[in-house]
Formats: C-alpha cells, sequence, structure tokens
C-alpha cells in the first residue's frame, strides 16, 4: 500500500493535482540543494533505497533530516515510477512552490521583465526563466498558454531560478494594467522587427517573446511600442525560443 508522500508526488505529477495542493516536486541533488538554500519549505523527502553512500548525497540528507523534514526510504524501482527525469538521482522533495505578484517585479536600467506569451514547452520555459535570472532580469511574466511554473519539469529545467526570480502567471489584461500603472513599456521579439542594436532600451522595459511556432499572438504585438529581432545570417530561419530571448536579454541589459 503506497503512503501519503508516495501518493502526494504521483498526484504532483498531474496539473490538478499542483493546483489543489499548492505543491509542486523538486528532482535531483543539486535542485533539493538549490531549495534548501533558498528555504524553500519543504513537505517531504523520497530516496531510493540506493542514493545514500557518495559524501554529497550524505550531507544532503543529514541537511534535510537537521530541518526535521520527513524522509522515506523507497525501492529503486518504486522511486523511478515516481521520478520524472530520464536519468533519476535517487532524490526527490515535495515543495511549497515561492508565489509572487506584480509588486514583486521591480524593472529598471538593466533589469528588463521577460514576458512569456504562450510558450509551451516546459523545458523552453525553465530554461528561459533560468536564462532571465542570470543576466539579471527582474523577473518574468507568463501568459496564458505558457506552461504551469508549479511544472515538475520547468523547475528541473529552471535550476532553482524558480525559487528566486519573481515569476508572475497572468491574463493579458493584468499584465496590460500592470506596464499601465508601473509605467512599463513593452517591446515584443518578432522575426520581422527592427535589428537590436537599431533600439535603445527604455528604463522600465517589459521584452515579451512568443509561443515555439506562433511567435507573438497579435493581441500582445498590439500593446508592444516596438517589435525587435536578432539579425540572423541569410539563410537562417530562426532561433529556439530560450536562444532569442538570451541574446535580447543580453543586449538590453549590457546596453548603456
Amino acid at each position: 500500500m503506497a503512503s501519503q508522500l508516495v501518493t502526494t508526488i504521483r498526484n504532483l505529477h498531474l496539473r490538478k493535482g499542483r493546483r489543489r495542493r499548492g505543491l509542486t516536486l523538486a528532482e535531483g541533488v543539486r535542485l533539493v540543494e538549490e531549495a534548501l538554500e533558498a528555504t524553500v519549505p519543504i513537505r517531504g523527502v523520497v530516496v531510493s533505497s540506493d542514493f545514500a553512500g557518495p559524501p554529497r548525497a550524505d550531507a544532503l540528507l543529514r541537511e534535510i533530516a537537521g530541518r526535521a523534514v520527513p524522509i522515506e526510504q523507497v525501492p529503486p524501482r518504486l522511486f523511478s515510477e515516481l521520478a520524472g527525469a530520464e536519468t533519476p538521482q535517487g532524490v526527490i522533495a515535495v515543495i511549497e512552490h515561492p508565489s509572487w505578484t506584480f509588486d514583486a517585479l521591480q524593472p529598471g536600467r538593466g533589469r528588463p521583465v521577460l514576458v512569456l506569451d504562450a510558450v509551451q514547452d516546459p523545458g523552453n520555459v525553465g530554461t528561459l526563466l533560468r536564462t532571465a535570472f542570470a543576466l539579471g532580469a527582474a523577473g518574468t511574466v507568463l501568459l496564458r498558454g505558457s506552461a504551469d511554473l508549479q511544472n515538475p519539469k520547468v523547475v528541473r529545467a529552471a535550476m532553482g531560478a524558480t525559487f528566486r526570480l519573481p515569476s508572475v502567471a497572468a491574463e493579458l489584461a493584468e499584465f496590460v494594467a500592470w506596464t499601465r500603472r508601473a509605467n512599463v513599456r513593452v517591446w515584443a521579439a518578432a522575426a520581422d522587427g527592427t535589428p537590436l542594436q537599431r533600439a535603445k532600451a527604455p528604463e522600465h522595459l517589459a521584452l515579451v517573446v512568443g509561443n515555439e511556432g506562433a511567435g507573438v499572438r497579435p493581441a500582445v504585438r498590439e500593446i508592444a511600442e516596438l517589435q525587435v529581432a536578432v539579425p540572423l545570417a541569410r539563410g537562417a530561419e530562426s532561433l529556439n525560443v530560450a536562444v532569442a530571448a538570451g541574446i535580447l536579454l543580453y543586449e538590453v541589459i549590457r546596453a548603456p
């Protein structure tokens, strides 16, 4: 008979389970270490019975136990069933995912907000969050249609960024209201946009990148005062959304 913790982990692989419980999963040694360092509340931890041994694993287990977090050991076969990664690392934590509002977004010179418009792939969303955090963005906004912030694949790909970078899931109307309230100007990425080097970034900027196939939706483009592009070599059609966002963010952030 499955324990309550094992049942919870199975349930958190489903979006409706994450919404109902307000929890998600952090899987792997590094990600659980990141959660501990960011003081993210941890409800419980499941480890494979063959996890203990290496010094890093033992140190992680001692840290978890020292915080009075319940730890449950399960057979390797059951752990593989619970894990989302193709090559499980032997530890899964049930965590309370951080929650932010628009008030946490404080864009400024060299600190734009990255906006994801219906970016559907969890790996792309996690990579975008990781990139935005690494480059010093003020935060992210995920518009309708984007992968769930609490999706374990997003959390895993972000490698701790979801614990530290203010990120808000919002409807387009909520985003527009915030830009007006906070005096934030909007740029949208577009293949046929103005080459970025010809544009001067405003002090308070929200940079929108769009869906992997369709790009930024027309309704979102309409609120953008400028559409910008990464100039590509002749014959190149496009870039992966996470790569394009990384280049755009870097150029905006480093501009004087």
